[in-house]
């Protein structure tokens, strides 16, 4: 513990479904609505509240510690948490600390279980974290666009900013992608190739952080820092509306994001699939899927049938029964097939769970029908944007999927509980 003399600017945060509190550059809450009215008389502009609910100027002497804790995947289910130095940022840089960080199927897949050599992307020496939000509280030399006291959310790649992927904003299409890590100059993805935001502080790139608008939480934008983009991007491949009929194989995290961002572009009939009872009914609770169909109980001309009396369309041609969209969140080869089949003449389709593989009749199911194949992965940072206006816009809190929130101490019960794949969206709250 050092002593240094700080100044901290005060931000009023406003969440919709919570009174408005006045928080401190670093995230520390005051309560006592008195005693934070005395500060800000005292301070004029300024004022830093402690957790005793003490009040400071805006020059005072404190306590700040020089490390930090953090955690690590190892591999084999483990989950390591160490105390590390709190990081400086460089020119360009800026230090954020993390208020949500939430777990990512990709973390589970590739990092925290049994690692296929194939598929490891990440050393085990990185913190972990890719889907982070917080608040800038120190900015690196060179940075004109944000400045301390921003709540952000971060697009979770840096790339070289000169390839024509980059370019377009797509980073995580970056040309140095394709190169082995250790020869990657520009390219890292925070969690894999550099440190994410499963720690109480994290460094980023000022080009990486999006502005959390008042109305979204913390939560919210850790969401949308990956599994609600994902999702976007998803969505925006077929465009849909009030006209279509939604299907959706895999009701997960990024299923769940699926239904919630297209029921509020219109789609007024969703349904979806899933092998794990608790997830089909946290999604129809959530108002995410009218219809939910467990794969483990039926079969896939069951769930065609069943689609086709819903939509009372049983007495046509066999090609016109089906959805007019499917999404396939699973990665799962037996979802992508049932996304094909269900899916109507002149239809439109997703591929969006990662791994795996599948095999069908190509002329039958896909060309016969004239359907549409796309392959849909993450986003964009321009998408990342227009997703953060929607939301405001529509006045979406993704964080409504949210079902588990651990303190960061408790990683690796969090890590438990996302990989049973029962539950919706697990987050670290490593300031909690």
């Amino acid at each position: 513990m050092v002593d240094v003399v700080v100044l901290l600017s005060t931000l009023t945060v406003q969440d919709s479904r919570e009174p408005s509190t006045q928080r401190d550059s670093i995230g520390v809450v005051s309560a006592d609505t008195k005693l934070a009215k005395k500060a800000t008389d005292i301070s004029k502009e300024r004022a830093i509240f402690g957790r005793q609910t003490k009040c400071f100027a805006i020059r005072t002497k404190m306590a700040v510690s020089t490390t930090m804790k953090a955690v690590y995947l190892p591999g084999d289910f483990q989950c390591n948490i160490k105390d590390i130095p709190i990081p400086s940022p460089a020119d360009g840089q800026v230090l954020i600390r993390v208020h949500a960080s939430s777990i990512c199927g990709s973390d589970i897949r590739v990092i925290y279980g049994k690692r296929d050599p194939k598929q490891c992307e990440q050393p085990s020496n990185v913190v972990c974290g890719h889907e982070p939000s917080g608040e800038i509280v120190e900015i690196g030399n060179g940075c004109d666009s944000v400045q301390v006291g921003d709540r952000v959310v971060l697009y979770h790649i840096v790339g070289c900013g000169r390839c024509a992927a980059c370019r377009q904003g797509y980073m995580l299409m970056c040309e140095e992608a394709d190169m082995p890590s250790d020869h990657t100059k520009h390219f890292k993805a925070y969690g894999w190739q550099r440190d994410g935001g499963h720690a109480e502080y994290m460094l980023a790139e000022e080009q990486s952080c999006i502005k959390l608008p008042p109305f979204l939480t913390y939560s919210d934008g850790a969401l949308i820092a990956c599994g609600f983009g994902t999702a976007w991007e998803a969505l925006s491949r077929v465009n849909p509306s009030g006209r279509d009929t939604l299907l959706i194989t895999g009701v997960g995290p990024v299923g769940m994001a699926v239904g919630v961002l297209a029921r509020a572009m219109g789609v007024p009939k969703i349904y979806g699939t899933d092998a794990s009872q608790e997830r089909l009914e946290l999604a129809k609770a959530k108002g995410v899927i009218d219809v939910g169909f467990d794969v483990t109980k039926l079969t896939n001309q069951d769930i065609v049938t069943a689609i086709a009396e819903v939509e009372e369309q049983k007495d046509r041609l066999a090609d016109l029964k089906g959805v007019s969209i499917a999404i396939d969140c699973s990665g799962v080869a037996a979802a992508r097939y049932t996304a094909l089949l269900c899916t109507k003449r002149w239809g439109r389709v997703v591929f969006v769970g990662e791994g795996g593989s599948v095999e069908f009749a190509v002329s039958p199911m896909l060309i016969h029908k004239q359907l549409t194949l796309h392959g849909s992965w993450v986003t964009s940072l321009p998408g990342m944007h227009d997703l953060v206006d929607f939301c405001v816009q529509h006045q979406l809190h993704p964080d409504g999927i949210v079902t588990h929130r651990f303190p960061l101490q408790q990683a690796h019960d969090a890590y438990k509980t996302a990989a049973l794949a029962q539950c919706g969206k697990v987050v670290i709250e490593p300031n909690s």
